[in-house]
């Protein structure tokens, strides 16, 4: 298939006007000049397109298993594992229609989400490729306990990262601190597991090739989890129990260790000074801003799934990034070409060039001057296959 564009996006900020993509397969063979493409493409399908071609976003933090209403958990708890997965695959689908084709799923219940993962990949239901954490581990009565990860010392914690590995998790999700989510559990500053027992997590899980995305609200934990080796830190948030507490020298370990933070910001954030205060809000936006002037590696996430939170919601959250003042440029990498590193696979996504898989958004306008053009979709494909959003709402 030849795809040809108004612009498209090769690199970091940086179009190829009147350029195409030439497909085969599932993968993306060439790219270049327009004329030049299509001297080569021969007689194959074209999609001849007038906006802007770039990459597939990836939502780095999400959770199928949820519903996205104000109690998400209650709703989890009163369904079957049937229920549970036609309702992931309609998710799954709403991601897609909204330039998604990639994402970390970051906790599920009874390895749903690699089912669901497995279906996709063969073309079965319609969605992005699923990077499945399956079971994330917590504390006996831990944060998001009832997805049935509660383990207990050294033995146990190896037992389920193993299990998880033997399932087909590609990253492995640690509680390491409270969360909101859970009702009655520990409060989101709270630290959960011990220093000696996040290392082993982190071991175990890397011995087996696989990266630990840690959820960490607070600082402490933040510190424990930067200290046991963890690949990626989610939310990020420095809270103490009096207020925040950015550790600079922990922002240098993060820095100098490679560490991706994904603070996984709600398409929703203009709420949030509703929620936590005019004051606290900002505080917790200059944090975000702190650590990307810093030279933190931000990824893109929405915790699609939890309150409040639906599935269509990324480039609504991306707009986040701009009230901070981050260019377009630098935000539509943390979606793209950034979040593929964080989840290892910055070889074959997250980009278009020859010789990675052919996952493209395309969208009407041009998103390095507006950044909204992200929410134009007028098609995506994942893996060389074409879905059209608009024709299947018709």
């Amino acid at each position: 298939m030849l795809i040809t564009g108004g612009r498209v996006l090769v690199d970091s900020g940086t179009y190829l006007d009147d350029g195409a993509v030439l497909i085969e397969g599932d993968w993306i063979t060439a790219v270049g000049p327009r004329e030049q493409i299509e001297g080569q493409a021969g007689t194959v399908p074209r999609f001849e397109f007038d906006g802007t071609v770039l990459p597939g976003l990836i939502d780095a933090h999400v959770h199928l298993v949820f519903d996205g209403s104000p109690d998400p958990v209650a709703t989890l708890q009163d369904s079957t594992d049937e229920v549970l997965f036609e309702d992931m695959r309609r998710r799954a689908e709403q991601l897609l229609h909204s330039g998604v084709t990639t994402v970390r799923d970051l906790g599920d219940r009874g390895e749903l989400a690699l089912r669901l993962a497995s279906e996709v990949t063969s073309r079965r239901t319609p969605g992005p490729r699923i990077v499945s954490a399956a079971t994330p581990l917590t504390t006996v009565g831990g944060h998001c306990w009832f997805l049935g990860g509660e383990v207990s010392g050294e033995a146990e914690i190896r037992d389920l990262v193993r299990r998880n590995v033997e399932a087909g998790a590609g990253v492995i999700k640690a509680m390491v601190t409270g969360g909101g989510l859970t009702k009655g559990g520990p409060k989101s500053f709270e630290s959960q597991f011990s220093p000696e027992e996040l290392a082993v997590l982190v071991d175990e899980a890397h011995k087996a090739g696989l990266p630990v995305a840690a959820h960490a609200h607070g600082a402490d934990g933040i510190t424990t989890a930067v200290q046991a080796g963890v690949d990626t830190i989610e939310h990020c948030t420095w809270m103490t129990d009096g207020g925040l507490d950015l550790r600079q020298d922990v922002v240098q370990q993060i820095i100098d260790h490679e560490i991706a933070v994904c603070p996984a910001v709600s398409p929703h954030w203009q709420m949030l000074p509703r929620v936590f205060g005019e004051e606290r809000a900002a505080a917790m936006f200059a944090l975000v801003r702190q650590m990307a002037d810093a030279g933190v590696r931000l990824v893109a996430g929405t915790d699609a799934g939890v309150q409040r939170t639906g599935f269509d919601g990324l480039a609504s959250a991306l707009g986040f990034y701009s009230h901070l003042g981050l260019a377009n440029s630098a935000i539509i990498d943390m979606a793209t070409s950034e979040a593929a590193w964080a989840l290892g696979l910055g070889s074959t996504i997250g980009r278009i060039a020859p010789g990675y898989r052919a996952d493209l958004l395309l969208v009407d306008g041009d998103p390095l001057t507006d950044l909204g053009a992200l929410k134009k979709v007028r098609a995506v494909f994942t893996a060389g296959q074409r879905h059209e959003p608009n024709a299947a709402a018709n």
